[in-house]
């Protein structure tokens, strides 16, 4: 079994963290005899640094033509710091979801045990959290037109759109995991304000009688954001839309303990897209401090979803709880009295217990 991987390292820690991914990759393909290829491309700033576009022509001719795609990070401060740049590091990320038709961002939630000092929230309330986001991602309020500022610069405007094929193919592919999982689906919209998520209720009832083996709720996002805090454990499956998503999630990654320990999965129509949920972490670029988990853990689901290889992934999975549970972590997850380890430490660690495994 060949696997062709297109590596989109980006910015900040993005090229770090990703070296160390690559070294678990090329760790289990020894392991379970796999052939493994890598082709390395630009995205964000540092493509806009030497292209001028945040998405090259030529990144997208090298995703479209493998099967996966492991991502880094994109961001930068000198682009977060002009509000006048008139293009932007974010604008490949958008730009690569549109082009390979990456309609659903899937991000599992869950606590790992000896992460659970770690959490903000009580240990009673997250220790049996484990639950799945699924977010939309190519619609609503981040794509729709028209969207700009007036000449004067005083005024500004985005839409919010949204039809009623990109809802059901969300919803389709969340009963799918609901079915796969604890049978239950948490529908979160907007519906008593906007009609968009209007559209999105209606069409959720419309198709919950076709799973009647699936519990399916409906919740305000507001109720929903303060349900994640209060009572985590209630949800199994959660699916929304794109700004909703790109909130909730992030409030839910932190329960966990550490914006570095959660990944996540992009897939739709063409190559799908594996990435950490945290961004380019600029501060720390360069210092082999940052947390690489999740952008192993994200190889994890690559393998899984990608390549439908379960016992390699769930192989990754062990080495990073083995590697917590030896308490050789970064100083992100380290408890008072560890010593604290560097990304690369790390990396070199994970990839020895799968060649020993």
């Amino acid at each position: 079994m060949k696997l062709n991987i297109a590596v989109l390292p980006g910015d900040g820690i993005g090229p770090e963290i990703v070296d160390q991914a690559l070294k678990v990759c090329n760790a289990v393909c020894e392991k379970f005899d796999l052939e493994i290829s890598y082709k390395t491309a630009l995205v964000g700033a540092c493509a806009i640094d030497a292209t001028g576009n945040p998405y090259p022509d030529e990144t997208h001719e090298l995703c479209m033509n493998s099967d996966a795609v492991l991502f880094g990070a994109i961001g930068s401060p000198k682009y977060d710091n002009d509000p006048t740049a008139k293009v932007r590091p974010e604008q490949g990320l958008l730009a690569m979801r549109k082009k390979l038709g990456l309609y659903a961002n899937i991000r599992p939630v869950n606590v790992f045990p000896s992460l659970l000092e770690r959490s903000p929230l009580r240990a009673d309330l997250v220790k049996d959290a484990d639950f799945m986001c699924i977010r939309e991602l190519t619609g609503g309020l981040y794509f729709g037109k028209p969207q700009g500022r007036s000449e004067d610069g005083n005024s500004a405007v985005d839409t919010c759109t949204y039809s009623r094929e990109e809802i059901e193919r969300i919803l389709e592919l969340a009963y799918t995991y609901a079915g796969q999982r604890r049978k239950k689906l948490t529908v979160v919209d907007k519906a008593n304000v906007l009609e968009t998520s209007r559209l999105w209720r209606q069409i959720a009832q419309e198709m919950a009688p076709q799973y009647p083996d699936i519990e399916t709720e409906y919740m305000f996002v507001d109720n929903a954001a303060m349900r994640i805090i209060q009572w985590p454990a209630s949800f199994d499956v959660m699916v929304t839309e794109n700004m909703f998503g790109d909130i909730l999630t992030d409030e839910a990654s932190v329960i966990t303990g550490s914006l570095g320990m959660l990944p996540s999965a992009s897939v739709g129509l063409h190559t799908s897209v594996f990435e950490p949920i945290h961004g380019s972490y600029p501060q720390a670029a360069g210092k082999n401090i940052a947390n690489p988990l999740a952008t192993v853990l994200s190889a994890a689901l690559m393998f899984e979803y990608a390549f439908n290889r379960m016992d390699v992934g769930d192989l990754i999975r062990k080495a990073v709880q083995a590697s917590m549970d030896a308490g050789f972590v970064t100083e992100d997850i380290a408890l008072p009295g560890q010593t604290v380890r560097s990304t690369s430490e790390v990396g070199d660690w994970l990839a020895a217990y799968i060649k020993g495994a």
